[in-house]
């Protein structure tokens, strides 16, 4: 699929993230991929060779073990990584499942 732009590929990039557990897991990934960074530049440089494998790696279980889809990273790494820290963002404030209504899908409440 070719997307002309973020918010092209945004409602896409939702629709592979339909489950609950698979946002949960990227959630996650994020978060530890994050501290992994953080860390990394603060203390020991070492820290850096863990922030892909932590992020990538709990997103790409939650794709092929949760949601059992290929994760969109591989077509569109960059604004996957982009969308990934939207999400993340919107799940911290507790904006997503609103963002998942206005772009007319609905949650799945039995996810996990």
């Amino acid at each position: 699929m070719n997307f002309r732009s973020f918010d092209e590929f945004w409602p896409f990039y939702v629709s592979q993230h339909s489950k609950p557990a698979t946002r949960r897991w990227h959630f996650a990934g994020t978060l530890l991929s994050t501290a992994f960074l953080i860390y990394s530049a603060l203390f020991n440089w070492w820290f850096l060779f863990l922030v892909p494998f932590s992020g990538y790696g709990l997103a790409w279980y939650s794709h092929f073990f949760v949601e059992g889809n290929v994760p969109a990273t591989f077509g569109h790494p960059l604004w996957s990584l982009l969308c990934d820290y939207k999400m993340f963002g919107l799940m911290l404030t507790g904006k997503m499942d609103r963002e998942i209504k206005r772009l007319g899908k609905r949650p799945i409440l039995n996810g996990f």
